[in-house]
């Protein structure tokens, strides 16, 4: 008989795991699965990966398979070796998995009502192929249980304790290194480079012109709440999203889309980001921090529910702009201004529109009729880059009127120098737009005018009309 080679599933094979995955599918499509799953928890875990298998939706040819794994599994088949999946995923997924990859000779998961996994897969193995008659490869401590019985212990990614531990159990050992969470895709995962968003808070007192110590201390302090709670949310919509992401051309080099780092540790990450953000905001008194609460809620609800809607979703996106200026408003308590309240709601709107629109032109550019994880068709393109170019020029208009309105002379000397911000906003905005249209765009327009040199020189030209007016 050939030797085999029986392959473990998460973390192994696949740089994630599937417990999670399937976890995080199924919550996805249905905000009751977490519920749904601690029911089927109280049967046992193979009953919840059972149940999670069933209302996932994995789409496993785009999972992050370890390609160094793949490649030794190949090697061992081309020298004659037989190969088995043998995992404590549940049956279904496996043989999905198995049967994309065309691998193994055998494929075995857990089946409702027995977890294959440690003392469980050992007495499998021995069952089915006899005491060290195999050679297995593993990555976790409920391995130990496996290798005490394999004639050969390969090890993945372990760390240098768990190393010695396997070599004490199994006669002969092959470590293997193909990957490592760094620092660097932590810190990507978080996503620092979205905190600029969350300047907004600050907008009602540069509006306002009221720059003392005590508000500037304020909107420092939203900034860092918003950054902590938006960050937990960006993790968990991450999670959510993991399909989606895998299917896009930029998304998929995402962490957890990637297997750069462990869904599990997004889990903790998020939880500890949201418990800090929340901290911050009980500190600026109880306004602010039920507008976080407001703001948590509702980016929930759009992870989980809203952004499939259509409309929806765009008018969702361009609130939770203008809540962070309602934030800012709460923590300084500089009263909300209705002109700059009217002129965000127009301004997101339009910039959420142009979100959705990149989005699109990507799906159009891969021959794609439909957005992954999205209610829009390609065909709906020419709709949403109108309410994109429409919303911005209204937004202008509501800027034009409050040059012209009583209320800009108490804080501008020169209020005419506005027009110019009204004239650089009308070109801006345009450019976007057409730029969007022909692909350029990042998937969050903030970003890509953070970066693009045009945006930053039209950002500068607008600010110097500002200063003009109110100085001079």
């Amino acid at each position: 008989m050939r030797e085999i080679l029986v392959v473990d599933l998460d973390n192994t094979l696949l740089k994630s795991d599937m417990l999670f995955e399937s976890f995080w599918s199924a919550f996805s499509r249905d905000w009751r699965s977490p519920f749904r799953s601690a029911l089927a928890l109280s049967r046992g875990k193979a009953a919840l990966k059972h149940y999670l298998a069933e209302a996932a939706q994995i789409d496993v040819t785009t999972l992050p398979y370890d390609q160094e794994v793949i490649a030794y599994i190949e090697a061992w088949r081309d020298a004659g070796g037989r190969t088995a999946l043998v995992t404590a995923t549940d049956d279904k997924i496996a043989k999905s998995i198995g049967e994309h990859l065309q691998l193994f000779d055998e494929v075995h998961g857990s089946n409702g009502t027995e977890n294959l996994k440690g003392h469980h897969k050992s007495r499998f193995l021995i069952d089915t192929y006899g005491e060290r008659q195999f050679s297995y490869m593993g990555d976790s401590e409920a391995d130990l249980a496996v290798w005490k019985h394999a004639k050969q212990a390969i090890t993945i990614n372990l760390s240098q304790a768990m190393k010695a531990r396997a070599a004490r159990v199994a006669d002969e050992v092959e470590h293997l290194a193909t990957h490592r969470s760094t620092a660097g895709a932590y810190l990507k995962a978080i996503r620092p480079h979205q905190w600029m968003k969350n300047a907004l808070v600050a907008l009602p007192m540069l509006a306002a012109h009221q720059l003392d110590g005590p508000s500037v201390m304020a909107s420092m302090l939203a900034f860092l709440a918003f950054s902590m709670v938006a960050s937990s949310v960006y993790i968990v919509n991450d999670l959510l999203d993991l399909n989606a992401d895998r299917a896009h051309p930029r998304k998929r080099q995402r962490p957890f889309a990637a297997g750069r780092i462990p869904i599990a540790s997004g889990t903790w990450m998020a939880a500890a980001l949201l418990a800090t953000g929340m901290g911050v905001a009980a500190f600026l008194g109880p306004a602010f921090l039920g507008v976080m609460l407001g703001y948590y809620a509702l980016t929930t609800a759009y992870s989980v529910y809203l952004k499939r809607r259509i409309i929806v979703d765009i008018c969702v996106l361009a609130g939770l702009y203008t809540v962070r200026i309602v934030a800012g408003s709460a923590a300084t308590d500089v009263p909300l201004s209705v002109w700059l309240l009217a002129f965000s709601i127009f301004f997101f709107l339009s910039l959420a529109a142009v979100k959705r629109q990149a989005e699109l032109v990507d799906s159009a550019k891969q021959g794609r009729l439909k957005a992954t994880g999205r209610g829009y068709h390609v065909t709906d393109l020419p709709i949403i880059s109108m309410i994109s170019i429409s919303a911005g020029y209204v937004a202008v208009l509501v800027l034009a009127l409050y040059v012209n309105s009583p209320a800009v002379t108490v804080l501008y000397s020169h209020p005419e120098a506005l027009w110019g911000v009204c004239t650089v906003l009308l070109y801006w905005i345009t450019r976007t737009v057409l730029l969007t249209h022909r692909g350029a765009m990042h998937d969050d327009p903030l970003v890509y005018a953070a970066r693009d040199r045009i945006s930053q020189a039209c950002f500068l030209i607008a600010l110097a009309f500002v200063m003009a007016g109110a100085l001079l």
